[in-house]
């Protein structure tokens, strides 16, 4: 979940009108992104898109629920 709230946090970040420091950015989200893929998890879960796409799901409604 960490992982993923910090990929959202930086892909928001990016997706703001003029970001700063763009490039670091564009690191950050490709590191993140490589950790999230290749978490040991993933191979537990018999339908691993389904469940990538729940985890986002599930960090997007903690953090709506944490910003109200």
């Amino acid at each position: 979940m960490q992982t993923q709230r910090a990929w959202d946090a930086t892909y928001d970040a990016l997706a703001a009108p003029r970001p700063r420091d763009t490039t670091a950015l564009r690191r950050r989200l490709l590191r993140l992104s490589v950790r999230l893929w290749w978490h040991p998890y993933w191979e537990t879960v018999p339908s691993v898109p389904v469940a990538r796409s729940e985890l986002r799901q599930l960090t997007r409604s903690r953090e709506a629920v944490r910003a109200a």
